[in-house]
């Protein structure tokens, strides 16, 4: 084997493992992604629960765009939500 061919060879394993890093922080992203969008949903469905038990009108919506707040930002997210709906409220 020569040098030129052991040059190629050894770029090529440094790519995929560089490559396999990346995939893996993805991966990563997506699952926390899709957890955090999971228990958004859940806390929302809570919280309206229990404001509706307390006939308080003021409640968050489970659309795309509350979840998806929710998913990106997480317990700040709903926050943020609610913040904005009790302002509203007022």
């Amino acid at each position: 084997m020569d040098t030129s061919t052991s040059i190629w060879i050894l770029a090529g394993v440094c790519i995929l493992v560089l490559l396999l890093g990346a995939l893996r922080a993805k991966i990563e992203w997506i699952i926390n992604f899709v957890l955090r969008t999971a228990s958004g949903a859940l806390a929302i469905y809570l919280i309206n629960f229990f404001l509706q038990r307390q006939e308080i009108e003021a409640e968050v919506g489970l659309g795309a765009f509350s979840l998806l707040t929710s998913g990106i930002l997480g317990i700040p997210g709903l926050i943020l939500l609610y913040g904005i709906n009790f302002y509203n409220f007022l």
